[in-house]
Formats: C-alpha cells, structure tokens, sequence
C-alpha cells in the first residue's frame, strides 16, 4: 500500500480527512527524479552538486557520469562513472544547500540559524516578520519552522537580494512556498503598514541598525512575543542593548555567540579539526512586555552616553561591510532564477531553454563563504 492509500485508509478510518503533505515534502522522498539537485561526494570525501538531466553528464578529470544512471535510483547509492570512479549519492541536506546557493550576500550560517530557531521559540503556525533577507538562508530556515501553517513576512531594501532570496526559496521548496511573503522597503515603515498592531509572535532581524527599529517591533509584537537580532560586531551589539534598556517596553536582553568546531576522526587519531567556524554574528534575544509594563531593573547600570563620534561608526563601511557590486547582485538573481526554471522543466521533461543554461551541472562546493 502506498503512504497516500495508507493516509487515505486512516482518514476513512477515523472519519477524518488525511493531512495534507508539508509544502515540499514529496521533493524530499523517493527515487531521483529529473531537475532535482543531487550531491555526489567521491572517493576523497569532495563533494559537488548536480542538476539531473537526461542525457547529459557529469564531468570531471575522472571521466564521465551520465545522469540517466542516477535518474531513478534510490537516495544513497553508489554509482560508478565510465571508468570505475564511485559516487555516493545523496539530495542536498538544507545546510549544504544554503553554503552552495547563488548569494549576493553574505549567509547566516546554519549554526546561527539553528540558534535563532531555538532561542527564538519559533513554531509551527507562529507568525513571523524579518529583515534584511540578503540571498534567503534565514529565510528558508525559517519557512521551515513556521511550517505550512505559519506565516512569514519577509522586508528587504534591494530588490536585487529580493529576487536572489525569492529564487533560492523556490528552488528549494519546489516552487512558492504558502506561507512565504516577501515585501520592498524599509522594515520601521513597511511593517507597521502592513501588519497589524500586536498580531506578531516573533521578530528576527538581520540588519545594521537594529535599535533605529524598536518603536516598529514595539508595535507590531504581540505581549510576550520575543525579538532576535542578528548583528556582526560589538558595537552594534552594545548599542542595540542600551536603546533596549532604555525602552522599556521589553525585558533584559540576552547576548551570545555560537562557535563551532568539527573533530576528526580516523582510527586512534581523534583530535579537533585545525579549522572551525569560529565568529559569524552576535545573537541577542529580548522579549515584548504587556502595555503599560516597565522592565524591571534586574540591575544597576551605568547610563551609556553616545556620542556623534561614536554614531558616525555605524556605517556599512565602518563595521566591515562589504559593498556588492551591481553586476555580482545580477549575476546571482540570474543563477537563482535559472535553478528554478531548470528544475521546472526538467521534472516535465521538457528542454532547457533558459538563457546561459548551457551546463548540464552545478559544480557547487558544499563549502562556505
């Protein structure tokens, strides 16, 4: 018996309707099929993503893999190509998607993401508003939280990340994602516009200037919602902190970082990696208190005073922010719209006609920046 004939069985059973299947779900089972993404890792442990294609090969120093040998076989095989090189196949799990998807900016890395995720309580059916999307890894993550059900509404200010987020989304998620919508704009002015006052359970925010916010999140977060803000420096951190402080409206902050650090492991040679993922971004967390309510004063803290010296730090420049050529953001929109439609038409088996898909591949690493 097939899973829907067995969904279908128990429905009839219990006199309820079967559960619809999560968005994107049926992309995640069975065999390959064609336009899906595959990862083959070789012999040495090095890793590259493919788009299925009939037909046509995957190539490398090491000879050829046609394809049509991977197209219905079940995840976790081991193919050879023409000459004996093997292949472990596997789908891309989400983290190695999201350090090898077309990006105009810089990812928040799945360790950060799993943080914001946690700390956040962000959960199924919760509604929930961000910022500053850049190429859509927080994004994905989080329409992976909130589930079907859920609701997220994501404000960007450059439409080229916009269309770069949009396209990584469908292509992983198959296609629009239902509880996905992704507005232009400043978050301080869109939100408050667009949604209703304290109809938000979470707020994320991934942007410079998260304290230019707080009356924005004070207005839309419903009591006890809680806010997440993703920064990259201490500076930012700091002053985030004290214009909470001096709010009111929200409770202590809590700060961290998270750092990650792979081990290696052969036989009797057990020891730390000499690389790690060491400091990505700072994660603060706040919550929003009922109207009316001043936060308790848990401790006693001098006053932060800052002053025009120290505001004129907080630029893109100042704090390390690299500039994104307009080409570079182009480029990428384009590498993302083209997964979509290359997926699209290959699953209905039709040609790829989309302009500069001349690759039968993706060479991705599964590596990071």
């Amino acid at each position: 018996m097939s899973q829907s004939e067995n969904n279908s069985s128990i429905g009839a059973a219990t006199g309820t309707a079967p559960a619809a299947e999560p968005h994107g779900a049926a992309a995640r089972r069975g065999p390959f099929r064609p336009g899906e993404r595959v990862q083959l890792t070789d012999e040495r442990g090095r890793m590259n993503t493919i788009t299925l294609t009939p037909g046509t090969a995957y190539h490398t120093h090491k000879g050829f893999l046609n394809h049509d040998s991977l197209i219905g076989q079940v995840e976790g095989s081991v193919v050879e190509n023409n000459v004996g090189q093997q292949y472990q196949a596997l789908r891309p799990l989400l983290s190695d998607f999201v350090l090898s998807m077309p990006r105009g900016a810089a990812v928040v890395y799945p360790k950060d993401a799993g943080q914001i995720i946690t700390m956040g309580d962000i959960y199924p059916g919760a509604r929930v508003v961000e910022a500053g999307v850049g190429s859509g890894a927080l994004s994905i993550s989080l329409l992976r939280a909130v589930g079907d059900s859920g609701y997220l509404h994501s404000f960007e200010r450059r439409e080229e990340f916009a269309d770069i987020a949009r396209g990584n989304v469908e292509t992983l998620y198959g296609g629009p994602h239902p509880a996905w919508r992704i507005s232009l704009g400043d978050f301080q002015d869109q939100v408050v516009a667009q949604e209703a006052p304290g109809s938000i359970d979470r707020v994320v925010l991934d942007m410079l200037a998260p304290w230019e916010c707080l009356d924005a999140v004070a207005t839309v977060l419903a009591p006890g919602g809680v806010w997440v803000n993703y920064v990259a420096t201490v500076t930012q951190l700091s002053r985030t902190a004290e214009a909470i402080r001096a709010d009111g409206r929200f409770t202590e902050p809590d700060a961290w970082e998270s750092m990650v650090r792979g081990w290696h492991l052969e036989g009797l040679a057990v020891r730390p990696d000499h690389r790690m993922v060491a400091h990505t971004g700072f994660l603060m967390v706040t919550r929003r208190l009922a109207d009316g309510v001043t936060g308790l004063n848990l401790k006693k803290k001098a006053k932060a005073e800052f002053s025009d010296e120290d505001l004129s730090h907080w630029t893109p420049e100042a704090v390390g922010e690299r500039a994104v050529s307009d080409r570079k953001l182009r480029r990428a929109a384009r590498d993302a719209a083209s997964t979509v439609q290359t997926k699209r038409t290959k699953s209905k088996g039709e040609p790829d006609k989309s302009p500069g898909n001349t690759a039968a591949e993706t060479a991705d690493g599964a590596g990071g920046h």
